[in-house]
């Protein structure tokens, strides 16, 4: 039997590292030690769980059932001490100088920056938005706090992220005025038009799309597969923008109602409801544990809530 005080506490950190990287150098790496130190903190930790912890196979390091079902406790205590030791800073919105990164997609950015900077100016003038697309930053920056906060829809989250709905938004369709579908707008004529695809969600590097994989191809795909229908796609894009700015060259673009407004004073394009109905999309806010109880943090979370209820 292993007692407590007999225990290197700091095993507990490699542990984590080990579960989150699956691979002994990249832990090592990411704790700044040396991969023969990791190697050694790896049979220690075998030693003193009698478990192999991680086992080789053809797909690479895989936890065994009894480390995976360790890892969420593994990551709450370290949580919990993390924040007992972290030091407790005064924060003054009018003096901070604080640099604040945020990871946010441009459908967030386009409709949400703008409200923000300029409450920014009013109440924080000297602070610093550091803005990151979903293909900069993981999982793992968002939980070690590297970044501030995720603003994004997520369709998984690790339960250990705190999170908040900022927004819920329903479809719109962007179409040039002289568009034929307009003649007679109808489900027929929409999935007789081309189309422009636009999506990005989560986290990492997109995959490549192609048109038969209605799987993956989301909120607007998903309500026409129900109805028995797919859209022709003639592009696909991860950027917003360019999928309005398409719009203008002939393809129907449909996107959430607060993106194609940004659109609405365009003489060249028209906005229409949907001849479908679509799930409305949910905007969320995440941030790691680390984070909670920072007083700036603290802050400047409430004021993008505020903002986005008011946008």
């Amino acid at each position: 039997m292993n007692h407590f005080r007999q225990i290197d506490l700091n095993l507990l950190i490699y542990l984590d590292a080990l579960l989150r990287e699956r691979n002994v150098t990249r832990a090592a790496e990411q704790l700044n030690i040396t991969q023969p130190a990791m190697s050694n903190g790896l049979k220690r930790l075998r030693t003193l769980l009698n478990d192999p912890i991680l086992v080789r196979t053809s797909e690479g390091m895989v936890p065994t059932e009894r480390a995976l079902a360790m890892k969420p406790q593994v990551r709450q205590i370290l949580y919990s001490v993390e924040e007992i030791i972290q030091p407790t800073r005064s924060f003054s919105p009018q003096e901070s100088d604080r640099v604040f990164r945020i990871m946010v997609s441009d459908y967030a950015a386009s409709t949400l920056m703008s409200p923000l900077l300029k409450s920014l100016r009013n109440q924080a003038p000297h602070v610093t938005i550091d803005l990151m697309t979903p293909s900069d930053v993981s999982f793992h920056d968002v939980e070690n706090g590297k970044v501030d906060i995720a603003i994004n829809r997520f369709d998984d989250l690790p339960q250990s992220f705190h999170q908040k709905q900022l927004w819920s938004d329903d479809f719109t369709c962007l179409v040039h005025r002289d568009h034929p579908i307009l003649e007679n707008y109808t489900l027929d004529a929409y999935l007789a038009a081309q189309h422009c695809w636009v999506s990005k969600t989560g986290f990492g590097v997109g995959i490549g799309m192609t048109p038969d994989a209605v799987q993956k191809l989301g909120w607007v795909d998903n309500a026409l597969a129900k109805l028995g229908h797919t859209r022709r796609i003639q592009v696909f894009t991860r950027n917003y923008h360019v999928a309005m700015h398409l719009a203008r060259e002939g393809l129907v673009a449909t996107l959430p109602t607060r993106a194609a407004k940004l659109y609405e004073n365009n003489p060249d394009l028209v906005l229409k409801t949907p001849p479908f109905a679509i799930p409305d999309i949910d905007l969320q806010m995440i941030w790691s544990p680390l984070l909670q109880h920072d007083e700036g943090h603290r802050w400047f979370r409430q004021l993008v809530s505020d903002v986005a209820s008011q946008a």
